[in-house]
């Protein structure tokens, strides 16, 4: 090879490897917004260890509470960021994102958290943000589902109001296409990859009946089930969620594996069994960009694991509060000014809507 063949090769293979890492969170994108694994070395070394223990507690009796504290993780972040602003309750100025269309009697897990924190006030009091909280809790759920670890980026800051409004139009739904689920995450500086590495939290969890009806009798007004969804699954389904039957009833997303976190979610939708339509529109979509990705997780769980630590970190960097913004919470479900005035001194645990997913 000439020398000028040799240059060239060279130029093509950084700039391969600068394309790789560009799409990648590194350490420098978590310092650059304010955050730190290290963060609370000083001020509350134990910290993980006692979200951990919390959280495992729990777990042993609800084990799909692990997928609801990810959910919960990402619900807050993608309306204003993460900073803990979908714990607020509705107070006379706050009119609280859990009460959103895609939060209202959907999200659970409030009362874990408040939880973990009543734990960690008692071992470092006003130290650890209530939105620090939330993005621990979601990397020990992987853990315990046995999904990947990652070292969290801590140092977020709480708000000092949410965003009802901003909840109802951020957050993708389960009936979303392919196209408002790439634009959904686009808006929060996440890329193809991230979605469908995100996506893959629906290894495990259960969803309630009432978000793929339609899928099952009548999709797109069409009187007849999603032409997508393997027919052996549609009948399964269909024994579970009848025709106007209980829509707060229960199924499974992967029907394999239920409660470990794995890459079964990708295999499901390879041969049409993703539970929801913003599942199944990551492979089915013709000529999707994300079909690709879905094959390659499908068949190698640890670049899947890989992508998710890392969409995860990304995910948990957008629009923190740091530094003199925001506040610590003393409790998660109010901010400190209206603690003072419903004289909430000691913090108590069961505070919050508690609702089912």
């Amino acid at each position: 090879m000439s020398c000028f063949g040799v240059r060239v090769a060279a130029l093509w293979c950084a700039v391969v490897l600068m394309l790789i890492i560009g799409d990648l969170p590194s350490s420098t994108d978590a310092q650059a917004s304010g955050l730190d694994p290290s963060f609370y070395k000083n001020t509350c070394p134990n910290v993980h260890s006692i979200v951990r223990e919390v959280i495992r507690n729990v777990s042993k009796t609800d084990p799909r509470m692990l997928a609801s504290l990810i959910r919960l993780h990402f619900h807050d972040c993608f309306v204003q960021g993460c900073d803990a602003s979908l714990l607020l309750n509705d107070t006379k100025t706050i009119a609280s994102e859990q009460s959103a269309p895609p939060n209202a009697n959907s999200i659970r897990g409030l009362d874990v958290v408040n939880k973990i924190k009543t734990e960690v006030e008692k071992a470092c009091p006003g130290v650890v943000s209530c939105a620090d909280i939330l993005a621990l809790g979601a990397e020990i759920s992987s853990v315990l589902g046995q999904g990947p670890d990652w070292k969290v980026p801590l140092g977020r800051r709480d708000s000092t109001t949410a965003n009802k409004t901003l909840a109802g139009i951020n957050l993708p739904a389960p009936s979303f296409d392919l196209p408002r689920l790439i634009s959904a995450f686009k808006n929060q500086g996440l890329n193809v990859t991230d979605l469908v590495a995100l996506s893959g939290a629906h290894t495990f969890g259960r969803a309630r009946c009432q978000f793929i009806t339609n899928r099952l009798y009548n999709f797109s007004n069409t009187a007849k089930p999603d032409p997508t969804l393997n027919t052996t699954y549609l009948q399964q389904l269909r024994s579970i969620c009848p025709s106007n039957g209980n829509g707060n009833t229960l199924t499974n997303f992967d029907p394999t594996t239920p409660d470990t976190f794995d890459k079964n979610y990708y295999s499901n939708l390879l041969i049409r069994k993703g539970l929801l339509q913003s599942d199944q529109e990551l492979f089915s979509t013709p000529g999707a960009e994300t079909a690709s990705i879905v094959n390659k997780f499908s068949s190698d769980q640890n670049a899947f694991f890989e992508a998710f630590k890392a969409s995860m970190i990304k995910m948990g960097n957008v629009g923190v509060l740091t530094g003199n913004k925001g506040e610590i919470r003393k409790q998660c479900n109010f901010v400190n000014s209206q603690s003072v005035e419903l004289g909430l001194g000691v913090y108590n645990s069961e505070d919050g809507m508690v609702s089912s997913y």
